[in-house]
């Protein structure tokens, strides 16, 4: 018997597995709690060694998955932590102020900044595209996104010096709202790629958007939802055509924020009903019909008869 006791128990876990689950975890938290489920990924390893390495590899996908934005020393600014940006493993640039900012991953704070050398920067004339379109964005995230913030990079063609060749620009939105005390967190992440094709006069626009979302009083509901969309607009003069590509983006971002909305108003009859059996082990019936009228924790105990 103590021998089939033996072959019963489960072998220890290599460092590597437990690398890999502890990076998982650090990757998949949700949106301004990581350093808390880091804490407890740390006591669980109880290695200190492991868990630097896994946090040293995690933490730089989360930041940049999420877009994270942190304030540059010296009241320079922020910069979102974004691969658009990204110089090396810890040095990021933000095309706004021309600086690049030492990032440290880990504690998620800048370190220190430094002007960006000539060679990181565009040149004259894709610099006035790119100006162009970063004062419209900073109107359009002004008015949308009031705790927002927005870059726009030069990712292809920074050496372009005039008509006659192709280059390539990003606009990146990062807009984020935790409040861990009232038990929710999240944040809207936004990239737009945006190719102008001088043989064509035109500009195609590829649009990502992502809302993350966590809710955790007395319970854990989370949101992932995507969207993709494209667009195009012919190439004019650089305020013509940052004029062009706001409407572009004002338009789809407006139109997936109403079709989310639309959706929450159906989650009693298509999401919250697959969440669990018709008839649960109480035999009662759930009332799907006056769900919006719940809190989860006071309104449903009343309405299920529970804790009484």
């Amino acid at each position: 018997m103590a021998d089939e006791a033996e072959e019963a128990e489960e072998p220890e876990l290599t460092e590597k597995q437990k690398s890999e689950i502890a990076k998982w975890f650090l990757v998949n938290a949700p949106v301004g709690e990581i350093q808390y489920v880091a804490k407890d990924v740390r006591a669980l390893l109880r290695d200190d060694r492991l868990y630097e390495e896994a946090a040293a590899e995690a933490f730089p996908v989360f930041n940049k998955a999420h877009l994270l934005v942190l304030e540059m020393p010296g009241m320079s600014g922020d910069i979102i932590v974004s691969s658009f940006g990204e110089i090396d493993d810890n040095n990021y640039f933000d095309p706004r102020t021309g600086q690049v900012a030492t990032v440290n991953h880990v504690k998620q704070v800048c370190t220190k900044v430094r002007p960006a050398y000539d060679e990181e920067l565009p040149t004259a004339y894709v610099e006035q595209f790119r100006f162009a379109l970063d004062a419209e964005i900073c109107k359009y995230a002004g008015e949308t996104y009031p705790k927002g913030t927005y870059a726009v990079y030069c990712t292809r063609g920074k050496d372009v010096d005039g008509p006659g060749s192709d280059f390539e620009l990003a606009v990146v939105i990062s807009a984020s709202r935790t409040r861990p005390k009232n038990f929710c967190n999240g944040n809207w992440c936004s990239i737009w790629t945006l190719e102008f094709n001088d043989d064509l006069q035109s500009i195609e626009a590829k649009g990502k958007m992502q809302v993350f979302a966590h809710y955790f009083e007395e319970g854990n509901v989370q949101l992932d939802a995507k969207n993709e969309c494209r667009d195009s607009t012919m190439m004019q003069s650089p305020d013509d055509c940052a004029v062009s590509i706001s409407n572009i983006i004002r338009h789809h971002e407006a139109e997936y924020m109403t079709s989310l909305e639309e959706s929450y108003l159906h989650l009693s009859d298509t999401t919250f009903k697959d969440l669990r059996r018709k008839l649960p082990v109480t035999r009662t019936l759930f009332p799907w019909h006056s769900t919006f009228q719940f809190s989860l924790t006071r309104d449903i105990s009343r309405e299920l008869g529970i804790g009484k």
